[in-house]
C-alpha cells in the first residue's frame, strides 16, 4: 500500500461568525494553497441549501473544483436542498431527518487517501443542523481543530469574540482565524482589535473583491499547523 494511503488525514472545520461571511472562499483557497504545496485535499460540504438557477449548489461547486484532485458533487456534499434558507430548516420542509452519525461517517469516508480535509459548515458555529445538534456538535464528533472566518463588518467584534468562546467552551482547539473584508470603511479598526484581543494566529487578511477565484485569495492565507 502506498504510504500516502496509509496516513490518517488532517482535517479542518470552518466555521464562520455568521453566514455571508466567506466561509467557502476561505476553504477553497485553503484547498488551493494546500495543492501547491503537494497535498491530496479533501473540500467538503456536507449540507448545503440554496439552489442556483442551473440547478447547481454553488457552493458545493467551488469547492468540488479547488479540491485536489476534483471531486464530484457526491464527494464533496451529502445533503443538498433548494431553498435559500436554513439547511435544518430546508430539511424539516423537505421531510428530511439529517443524520448526524451519517454526516461524520461521510466526512471520514470521503478523507481516505487525502493528507487532507476541509470541512466548511453552515452559518455560524452554533447553527443547529437537526433537531438536537448543530455545528458545533459536527466539530467535535469530527475532532477536528476550528477555523474561524470572520466578515469584518459592523458588529463583527461582538460575533467574533462570542463564537471564540463557545469553540473553547466545548474543549475544541481553535486553530486560527482569517478576517475577510466584507466592508472596507470599518475593517481597519475591527481587525486591529481582534488582533489585541484573540490569542489564536490570524492566518491571513482577505482583501476587499466582489470576484474572486482560489487562486487569486490564497497567497493571502497561512496554512493551520493543524493540517501540517
Amino acid at each position: 500500500m502506498p504510504k500516502r494511503q496509509m496516513r490518517q488525514a488532517r482535517g479542518l472545520f470552518i466555521t464562520g461568525t455568521d453566514t455571508g461571511v466567506g466561509k467557502t472562499a476561505v476553504t477553497a483557497a485553503l484547498a488551493h494553497k494546500c495543492a501547491q504545496h503537494g497535498m491530496l485535499v479533501a473540500a467538503l460540504k456536507p449540507m448545503v441549501s440554496g439552489v442556483e438557477a442551473d440547478g447547481t449548489w454553488e457552493d458545493v461547486e467551488i469547492l468540488r473544483a479547488a479540491s485536489q484532485p476534483p471531486r464530484s458533487v457526491a464527494e464533496t456534499g451529502l445533503y443538498a436542498f433548494d431553498p435559500p434558507v436554513a439547511p435544518h430548516w430546508a430539511a424539516q420542509q423537505a421531510g428530511v431527518t439529517v443524520e448526524r452519525g451519517r454526516v461524520a461517517a461521510f466526512v471520514r469516508m470521503q478523507s481516505a487517501a487525502m493528507d487532507c480535509v476541509l470541512v466548511e459548515g453552515a452559518g455560524g458555529f452554533l447553527t443547529p443542523l437537526g433537531d438536537d445538534w448543530g455545528a458545533a456538535e459536527l466539530a467535535g464528533d469530527l475532532h477536528f481543530p476550528v477555523l474561524l472566518v470572520v466578515g469584518l463588518r459592523l458588529g463583527a467584534i461582538n460575533h467574533t469574540l462570542l463564537s471564540v468562546e463557545a469553540i473553547r467552551a466545548r474543549g475544541l482547539r481553535l486553530a486560527g482565524w482569517v478576517a475577510n473584508t466584507l466592508n472596507p470603511a470599518v475593517a481597519v479598526g475591527t481587525l486591529e482589535t481582534l488582533q489585541g484581543r484573540l490569542a489564536a494566529p490570524c492566518l491571513g487578511v482577505l482583501p476587499y473583491r466582489p470576484h474572486w477565484s482560489p487562486a487569486i485569495l490564497s497567497p493571502c492565507l497561512s496554512l493551520p499547523d493543524a493540517l501540517y
